[in-house]
């Protein structure tokens, strides 16, 4: 991680923008940027949550992990949110492990900071607990389609869900290991799914890059969850 320079007027976090006019400045006042890079480890489980982290170009993963030490994600977190939200309810720790999955630009506030102006207005509060249902209907409702539909489907959903939260660039980085963590399954079965995707023209891959060529199409290649969760993101949060 490197730092960056001070807090831009082109901030590009959707929740930060979310922030009551009165309180935005004392807010963003607190925050460092920061550069993520690929798998660097944001909070650990069990260990201390240091700091809060708001994505604006890459994106962060929370996973479950298990005692043989393999991990399936349970929610992307880019530029409609926060990695952090444990600290938010009073924890300070966690038993997940949450990291970068694409590389790019992100703002840090430390925890303790974070949870005195969380507290400290109404206002804000109440926007955060707003995003935390957001975030927990793309707990509740990944979970469902994880049971529910096809690798494919599946595959679909979180390359769209990726899209958005690189700020709708086409292309970033992501291997098809890295994908078939995220979606909990064998790599072969990720190649067959993305490559179902490059024959019908809706994605190209090469060399560990994804290009979205056909948003509309993988649209359609998603199940519904894709919808409830943005949906519902866009209806609490804007």
């Amino acid at each position: 991680m490197t730092r960056s320079g001070a807090p831009p007027d082109g901030l590009g976090n959707r929740l930060l923008l979310a922030l009551p006019e009165p309180y935005r400045e004392r807010f963003l006042a607190q925050l460092e940027p920061v550069e993520m890079v690929v798998r660097e480890p944001v909070y650990a489980p069990g260990k201390p949550i240091e700091h809060v982290y708001f994505p604006d170009g890459c994106v962060l993963s929370v996973l479950a992990v298990m005692d043989d030490d393999q991990a399936v994600e349970v929610a992307t977190i880019g530029n409609e949110g926060m990695v952090g939200i444990p600290v938010f309810l009073g924890a300070t720790s966690s038993p997940g492990l949450a990291f970068c999955q694409v590389p790019g630009k992100a703002w840090r506030m430390a925890a303790g900071t974070f949870r005195e102006l969380a507290n400290g207005a109404g206002a804000i509060q109440q926007l955060l607990q707003r995003y935390t249902y957001a975030f927990f209907t793309q707990l509740s409702q990944g979970s469902a389609c994880n049971r529910l539909h096809s690798v494919e489907q599946r595959c679909a959903r979180w390359l769209l869900m990726t899209h958005d939260r690189v700020g709708g660039r086409d292309q970033f980085e992501l291997t098809q290991e890295f994908l078939a963590q995220m979606l909990g399954v064998r790599r072969a079965t990720v190649t067959e799914a993305a490559g179902r995707l490059q024959q019908d023209g809706l994605i190209t891959y090469s060399r560990g890059i994804i290009t979205i060529t056909n948003r509309k199409g993988l649209e359609a290649a998603s199940c519904e969850c894709y919808r409830i969760i943005t949906d519902e993101h866009t209806r609490l949060i804007g």
